[in-house]
């Protein structure tokens, strides 16, 4: 028996071959696929599931997350606050420390000023110091501030001329009067203090050493005149620094100068021998006024004298003008005994009348 290929029937068997074949594929593939749909759907179960507990918890996330966000806002709300108030705090003591930052400005800016005027005269007084003329005034004008604070105005003179025609600086007027003129060797002595060693500084203090001698002999030679002014003589230094040096290291510059009769004072000694100038001054002035007191007194007395004996004398005339006095009382007693008896026509005389009174 021979098969078409182009037989109905053969094509036939051939496809329900095909379909057999096809169809027990399928039942091997379906039997495990059904397996895993089975699972596939309890998955999908327990998912539904899992589904609905996530949307119950997000609910309440989103409650819980409403109510931090009110907690949070409330929050911020108390913080703006606190922050507004903070600010406002603070502005007000900044601005308060602003005001007494600028005070303390205007201070400074006022003590900046002092100090630049206090340097002008720190250079004006250099300009002094670095002219003799100029530090000669100086001292002057020092001096005779000490002499106005310590003597009254009549005691003494500025620029007094002697009769050799020198003039002094000052002329104290004491029973013999008394030269004091000032010095200061500046030059020699900013050369002790910039001295950088025992040589420089021994050779420095050697040459104001001189400097002071000098000035010594001009004094004693200058002012100091037998018979016209005291037999010594004052040298202002009016430097105490000055001062100092010389009693501490020149013991041979104070021997000259006592042996030259020439004293030398600082301000703060020459304060001092002013107040003891003042105190013999004041002792003289009291000499002369007992003087004159006594002379007062003497003449006091020859004028209670006086008074004595015309007040005797005035006594007289009052014993005299008392014996008057009485006479005219009787003689006014009489007439009027008179008148009396006359009025009464009585002529007869009474004893009384033959009185001569």
């Amino acid at each position: 028996m021979s098969f078409a290929l182009d037989d109905p029937v053969t094509i036939g068997l051939g496809l329900g071959l095909l379909a057999l074949v096809v169809l027990w594929r399928l039942a091997r593939l379906l039997g495990p696929l059904s397996g895993r749909l089975a699972l596939l759907d309890a998955r999908l179960s327990s998912l539904s599931e899992t589904q609905h507990h996530l949307d119950g918890g997000l609910g309440q996330v989103a409650h819980s997350q409403t109510q931090v966000i009110g907690l949070v806002e409330a929050r911020l709300a108390d913080m703006g606050r606190y922050m507004g108030d903070t600010l406002a705090g603070n502005a007000q003591v900044t601005a308060t420390s602003m005001g007494a930052l600028r005070e303390r400005l205007q201070v400074i800016d006022a003590a900046q000023a002092k100090i630049e005027a206090l340097s002008g005269n720190v250079l004006s007084l250099q300009d002094i110091l670095s002219n003799k003329q100029a530090r000669g005034a100086f001292g002057e004008v020092q001096l005779e501030a000490l002499l106005a604070d310590a003597l009254p105005p009549d005691a003494y003179s500025l620029q007094a001329t002697l009769s050799n025609g020198r003039r002094v600086d000052a002329l104290i007027h004491l029973p013999q009067p008394l030269g004091l003129d000032a010095k200061f060797p500046l030059e020699g002595w900013q050369a002790l203090v910039r001295a950088s060693d025992d040589g420089a500084r021994a050779q420095a203090r050697q040459a104001l050493a001189r400097t002071l001698r000098a000035h010594i002999r001009a004094i004693s030679e200058r002012y100091i005149l037998p018979g016209e002014t005291a037999d010594g003589a004052l040298m202002f230094l009016p430097s105490e620094a000055v001062y100092a040096e010389i009693h501490a290291n020149m013991a041979d510059v104070l021997r000259e100068s006592f042996a030259a009769r020439v004293w030398i004072v600082s301000p703060s000694t020459c304060m001092a021998t002013l107040n003891t100038l003042r105190a013999i001054l004041k002792d003289t002035r009291l000499r002369n006024e007992a003087r004159a007191v006594r002379r007062e007194v003497q003449l006091l007395v020859e004028d209670v004298g006086r008074l004595s004996a015309r007040i005797a004398k005035l006594d007289g005339h009052f014993t005299a003008l008392q014996s008057d006095l009485t006479d005219i009382r009787i003689s006014a007693d009489k007439i009027t005994r008179r008148g009396a008896r006359l009025d009464d026509f009585d002529f007869a005389k009474s004893p009384d009348e033959t009185a001569p009174r």
